[in-house]
């Protein structure tokens, strides 16, 4: 049995080295300044922040948000400040927290990703880009590159070219597609050092008292415990066909079982977002959780974890403490 003194809890993207595989999902913790006041932000893996644009976005109209069973939908529609203002005030704020930093960006074109990546590339304290190319809450549909293996391929070969080698880039995929290991291997093909799976899943919610759609931008992002198994059957996927490239797993995550589960499938980090909403800790207690879970069933690190499923032998000598931890749920 391993101890938490010597267990490596660490993972990598590309050459960039994080301490722990928990991760802030962007648009979740904005900057991270609201979460700082829970818990240190150099304790977790690294903030991903809300994707930024090139200029000030001031989102889609309301209302914005919808409960749904064991979810909600979001229609923010990627407000933010704009990149000048977020290199001015948000870098050197989360680079005083000690915060590891990877900067989500999102643009209406394949150009304007570029001038991003060219803003960034020179930025100090940048662990990796997030390359949003999925968002379904933008105005236009056809937007939405991450349903296009062409338009995706054209966007980190453009922000890749742009950006250089030195800081990683990361993909984040959306599930709307019939096949995402086909978007997958194009981004990767394409320059991306790693995934981001998945993004939100398009979805409406109907008024039944007005009888029309009950978000100001009709259709919106459902996210939570509801998208749980589509995440996991997507990084699984994934995994199977690009078993060598890092992957961020995201959707529904609450707990360290369903992180673990997100790990087993073949990721390499996870993040979690809506959980914050009712918890402001979530992302720690889920740190703490998995690397019990982790520690308890005989890995000596996080990597020996990923992609456990996959393995043919996968019921052997690691089993133990499995019986316990169902019992749990």
């Amino acid at each position: 049995m391993h101890n938490a003194s010597t267990f490596d809890f660490s993972t990598k993207i590309g050459h960039t080295w994080f301490p722990t595989p928990l991760f802030t999902a962007s648009g979740c913790a904005s900057s991270g300044k609201e979460l700082a006041q829970f818990f240190p932000l150099s304790e977790i893996g690294a903030v991903v922040t809300k994707s930024i644009a090139l200029k000030p976005r001031l989102g889609r109209p309301t209302p914005r948000m919808a409960e749904t069973p064991s979810g909600m939908l979001n229609s923010i529609g990627l407000q933010g400040p704009g990149i000048d203002a977020f290199l001015a005030d948000d870098i050197p704020w989360l680079m005083t927290q000690n915060a590891r930093i990877v900067v989500s960006i999102s643009g209406e074109t394949v150009d304007e990703y570029s001038i991003l990546a060219r803003r960034l590339r020179s930025v100090p304290g940048i662990s990796a880009v997030e390359v949003n190319i999925s968002c379904p809450n933008v105005e236009n549909r056809g937007l939405v590159f991450a349903c296009d293996p062409v338009s995706s391929r054209a966007v980190i070969e453009g922000v890749r070219r742009t950006i250089g080698g030195d800081i990683p880039i990361i993909a984040k995929l959306s599930p709307d597609v019939t096949d995402i290991t086909e978007i997958a291997r194009e981004v990767v093909s394409a320059g991306a050092d790693g995934l981001s799976l998945i993004n939100t899943l398009l979805g409406m919610v109907i008024n039944t008292q007005t009888m029309r759609p009950h978000l100001g931008g009709k259709t919106g992002g459902l996210s939570g415990p509801a998208i749980r198994p589509v995440a996991v059957r997507a990084v699984y996927q994934v995994h199977q066909v690009l078993p060598k490239i890092p992957i961020i797993g995201m959707g529904g995550i609450r707990s360290g079982r369903d992180a673990f589960e997100f790990i087993l499938a073949g990721a390499s980090g996870v993040s979690v977002g809506t959980a914050i909403f009712g918890n402001p800790r979530a992302i720690m207690d889920v740190q703490n959780e998995l690397k019990e879970i982790l520690i308890s069933r005989g890995f000596a690190s996080l990597s020996e974890a990923v992609g456990y499923a996959h393995r043919e032998d996968s019921t052997g000598a690691l089993q133990r403490g499995a019986d316990s931890e169902e019992s749990e749920g």
